[in-house]
Formats: structure tokens, sequence, C-alpha cells
């Protein structure tokens, strides 16, 4: 019996109010996240005080990669622990988590006031807030993934990176404001706490809009739940799927870091532009990592996830340092724009194929354990230590679109594990899209 349109529209909405739920809490991570690498000169004076400001910016980017060297951890413990107890009690405690620790960074004192305290503290904070992302962004694409509609598996799951990008559009609007409000000198001292506080603001929200989700239809009809010990022994079964999964996972996090949260630093720092105009230019990059996610989502659900994994990775090989070396030799804002657009493309594009396959590898018994693990991996290796290898390799090299070579390397990474998994010819990866 066919259903009425009532209730298909009826079904869409309610579809809709879930992704909107469930993403929400990725909205705060990235939205801290971002903060944290766009104030990063700023933070660094405040709490990490060196002999030269390169040593201070490098000490704080190390900081804001330790979170990412906690995900891996929070990946096993927490993704075990969504994968015996569900989804949806799950990512209420990852948010508890996230939320405890952007608190703790925005009410820290500076080195001034504290001394050797505040940098502890504010690595303190970074660490919870690495532990509870290891597992919210594989809780939420997993949820994703087990709530679509057949052969939307791709559309669906694009929403979780979606939903950051939108966090990278308000944080930077947030910080443009900031710059056309306040003098420099203010911003320094105190200003930048501000958008770490909206952040703080928006977690009572979030909190409820979490606690209205319903488990996954998927997860409450399994006959047999997993304990966390039969979770690690199956992680430890297939162990290659996990490693190849953070190979395939090394573009998405190096390009996303790359054209977001280094992009501030790198235009104002390196190539001297205005802050206004860096500010512009991530807002509109994150625009459009917003329009292309679920185009690459939608399209993977069409054409399968191996064609558009391959073209991508080819593509961003093969243009990712010219790409940068263009913007280098003429730095403006109409060329930077030019050269994220670019690498927005091929990210957004690339990533709206990568979750949904990477969610078709995992043995469901672990979907959510193994996802996260091989994502915090990716993260910790690739993409969370990107801003600092990027800033190391120009200042060792001299050449400003070095970073071009790391971003080369993570897709050439993400093109052979790509290619391994698909040549090892799972069933999962053939029948699930």
């Amino acid at each position: 019996m066919q259903s009425s349109p009532q209730g298909a529209t009826a079904s869409a909405r309610a579809k809709a109010g879930a992704v909107f739920r469930v993403t929400s809490g990725n909205f705060l991570e990235q939205f801290d996240f971002f903060l944290f690498g766009f104030y990063a000169t700023h933070i660094a004076a405040a709490f990490f005080p060196a002999s030269s400001e390169f040593a201070s910016l490098m000490m704080t980017f190390a900081v804001f990669g330790a979170g990412f060297l906690m995900r891996p951890l929070g990946a096993v413990i927490l993704g075990a622990y969504i994968d015996d107890v569900g989804r949806r009690k799950g990512l209420i405690v990852t948010l508890s988590i996230m939320a405890s620790g952007t608190i703790l960074i925005v009410l820290v004192p500076g080195y001034d006031t504290i001394g050797l305290l505040a940098p502890a503290l504010v690595l303190l904070g970074r660490l919870l807030q690495g532990f509870s992302a290891g597992a919210e962004l594989g809780g939420v694409s997993v949820y994703l993934a087990e709530m679509a509609s057949p052969g939307k598996k791709g559309f669906y799951t694009s929403w979780q990176s979606a939903s950051q990008q939108v966090a990278i559009v308000v944080a930077a609007a947030l910080g443009y404001a900031l710059n056309q409000w306040m003098s420099g000198d203010d911003i320094a001292a105190w200003g930048w706490r501000i958008p770490f506080a909206v952040g703080c603001m928006i977690v009572p929200f979030i909190f409820l809009l979490r606690r209205k989700l319903e488990e996954t239809q998927e997860f409450s009809t399994r006959r047999h739940r997993p304990t966390m010990r039969e979770v690690y022994n199956t992680l430890i079964a297939n162990w290659t799927i996990v490693v190849a999964g953070m190979l395939m996972v090394a573009m998405t996090t190096t390009a996303f870091y790359l054209i977001t949260v280094y992009a501030p630093t790198f235009g104002k720092s390196v190539l001297n532009l205005s802050t206004a105009d860096a500010l512009m230019v991530t807002l509109l990059v994150g625009v459009s990592n917003f329009i292309w996610l679920p185009i690459g989502g939608a399209l993977s659900d069409r054409i399968g996830r191996k064609p558009m994994l391959v073209a991508m990775t080819v593509l961003a090989i093969a243009t990712s340092y010219p790409a940068l070396s263009f913007l280098a030799q003429a730095p403006s804002f109409a060329h930077m724009l030019e050269t994220l657009l670019w690498l927005s493309f091929l990210y957004g594009m690339y990533n709206g194929a990568m979750i949904p396959a990477l969610t078709e590898i995992m043995p469901v018994e672990v979907r959510v354990a193994g996802f996260s693990l091989a994502y915090s991996l990716a993260t910790a290796v690739f993409g969370g230590f990107t801003p600092a290898i990027s800033t190391a390799l120009i200042h060792s090299s001299g050449d400003k679109a070095a970073p071009g070579y790391w971003m080369s390397f993570a897709a050439l990474c993400a093109l052979c594990a790509t290619l391994y998994l698909y040549r090892r010819g799972s069933a999962q990866l053939r029948a699930a899209v």
C-alpha cells in the first residue's frame, strides 16, 4: 500500500528534525575548534608566551593538536560504549564531555595571572574536547546512515560534515564582526574570548535537542548488542580495515583543517592579508563546503563511492601544490578565495562520498567504534597537526606553498586506501549504496 502525500511529508519532516538534532553537537565541536585555530596568535600570547612568535605559535598549535591525540582513545572507549548502550544515550554523554572542555577554556585566566596553571588547564580542556570528539563524529555519522532512506545514505550522512560548515560560517562571521567593532588591542586582550563564550551559551540549547533524539530503528531491532570487550576484540580482528579507513580519511581531515582552521592564520601571518580579508575568505569557504558536501554525497548514491573517491584524490594530488603556489606568488584576497574555493570543491565532493563509504566498510556490530577509531586516527596523524606541520614546512623551507605537499601526500594515502578497500572485494562496499 502506498503512503499518502501527508504521510510522506510528515516522514520527511521527522527525518529533517532528527538530522538537525543529531548534528547540533557537531556544530559545537567545530565551532570551538575553528575559533582555537583562528585566534591562535591571541591564545599563544595569553597562555604560551615564548621568546619568539614562531615558538609561541608552535606551542599553541601543538596543544591544538594534542586534543586530536585523545580522539583515538575516545573513539575506542566512547565508541564501544555507544555500540553497547545505543546512539542516543552515547551522544548525550559525548556532548557533556565536550561542553566541559569548552567551558574550561573560556574561563581560564591568562599566564600573567596564574602562571603555568593557565596552559595546563587549556591543555586539559583540549584533551576533554578531543576525547569526546573521538566518538561524537562517528556516532553522528552512523546515526544518519542508519536512519537514511534507502538509496540516500550518502546524501543523509553528508549533513554531518555540512553542520560543521555552518559552524565555520557562524564563527567566521562573529570574528569578522568583532574585527569591525573592536580595536586590535582589545581583541588581543580579552575580545577573543567572546566567540568562545557564545559557544558556551548555546550548550543548553543543544542538550535540549539531543534529549529529544529517538534511537535508530536499526539499532533498536538488533538482537545481539556486543559488550565492550566484544567490541574491542572485533576491532582487533579487523585492524586492517581500520587502518585502511584511517588512510581513506586522511585527505578529508587534512583538506578541512588546511582550508578552514589554518587558512585565517595562513592569510594573516604568511600572506600578510588583513584579518578581515582572511575571515571573509574562510566564511565563503564554509559556504562552499556546505554546498558541495550534499552534492558529493548524493552523487555518490547515484554513481557509486569509488569513482568519486578516486577522481577527487587524483585531482588533489595533481593540483594542491600548484594551486597554493599560484596564491603564494601573488597573494591577494581574490587569489586566496579562488585557491581555497578549488580546494573546497575537492574536499566537499570527496568527503560527501567518503563518510558513507566508511560506515559501509565497518562490521555492523562495531560500526561506531570502528568508524570513530579510523576517523580519529586520521585526525590525530594528519588533520589535527596540519596547522603545525604547515607552519613548520613554511618555516623550514621558506616556501609559502609548502602545505600543498602535505595535502598531496594525504590525498595519495587516501587513493591507495580506496583502491585497496575496493579491490579487497568487500560485499558491503558494493551492496550498501
